[in-house]
């Protein structure tokens, strides 16, 4: 059994895309998704800086513009699993069947530019804990007044809310825990995001959805998510709720995933996917980052998606 993961904001790096416009067809498909996003993705994804491509509004129609190049060089009918982290959620859905590239690139760029907009609202960060008791990391976050935005599996989870009280966590961390400051414009999936979770929503209800083609994890709970409304909704409320991204692991060993592809820009969730899902059954993995990587990827495909009837 076979999934397909799409990273969230965080991975990008300066000129990831830049080989994939190799690929016939692929700087066309960018031009006219950048018309959608109302960013330039082809500059964003070749010639922009790290600076340029860590601005939100910028930032998450790239992910999901980079996500959906890519998946659309895969045979995606034998894919068994897909799923995103955070903004990854919306090039999940497309992949899963239930947006269509267009639309999922139109509210990336929606969500990126209200998020944005969020977190100029008030000073508020993100802050990652490393380490320490599970339950008494949750805890202390939740002493300070913060929220546990991410909950990332192998001992990772990330802090976030007001700037004051994250200075304030970080003066007195959880016992056994690293608090690290994170380059990020506010404090993302925490309620902070409100008035970014009503944008989204007033733009998403006049979105068609089609149910998933093939199994869809939700960050909110990890579960697997039959109707394409109802995945949509959740979307739109995870803007301001935690992302569980332990579960979602949970889910894949749970199904029995024996392999795993990540689309670009490559690496973060495949890292945590082998510190999490390790020793016998650990699943192949293979992060794809240029297009030479995709025989090795369609290879991991044709082994181990489950087999067509």
């Amino acid at each position: 059994m076979l999934a397909v993961l799409s990273p969230g904001q965080g991975s990008q790096k300066p000129g990831f895309l830049s080989p994939w416009l190799e690929l016939p067809g692929a700087r066309d498909r960018l031009t006219s998704w950048s018309a959608l996003a109302g960013v330039d993705l082809v500059h964003l994804g070749t010639d922009a800086d790290a600076e340029e491509i860590k601005d939100t509004a910028r930032t998450q129609p790239l992910l999901v513009a980079a996500a959906l190049l890519a998946a659309g060089e895969l045979p995606l009918d034998r894919v068994d699993v897909v799923a995103g982290h955070s903004v990854g959620e919306l090039g999940a859905a497309a992949a899963a069947g239930v947006l269509t590239p267009e639309d999922a690139i139109a509210l990336a760029g929606v969500r990126g530019r209200e998020m944005a907009a969020a977190c100029a609202l008030e000073p508020t960060g993100m802050s990652a804990v490393l380490g320490g008791d599970p339950d008494e990391v949750i805890a202390t976050i939740e002493k300070h007044g913060l929220h546990a935005a991410n909950r990332n599996g192998a001992g990772q989870v990330v802090a976030a809310g007001a700037r004051d009280a994250l200075a304030e966590f970080a003066a007195a961390p959880p016992a056994k825990a690293r608090v690290i400051s994170l380059a990020v414009a506010g404090a993302f999936h925490t309620p902070f995001m409100a008035p970014a979770e009503t944008a989204l929503a007033a733009v998403a209800k006049n979105t068609a959805v089609t149910d998933p083609a093939r199994t869809l994890l939700s960050n909110l709970d990890g579960s697997a998510v039959a109707s394409g409304r109802e995945m949509l909704d959740r979307l739109v409320r995870q803007i301001t709720a935690g992302v569980r991204w332990d579960l979602c692991m949970g889910t894949l060993k749970d199904l029995g995933v024996t392999a795993v592809i990540e689309l670009p820009p490559a690496g973060t969730l495949a890292g945590l996917v082998k510190r999490e899902l390790k020793g016998a059954g650990a699943p192949e993995i293979v992060t794809l980052n240029t297009p030479d990587d995709l025989p090795a990827a369609r290879d991991l495909i044709a082994r181990h998606a489950t087999p067509q009837h």
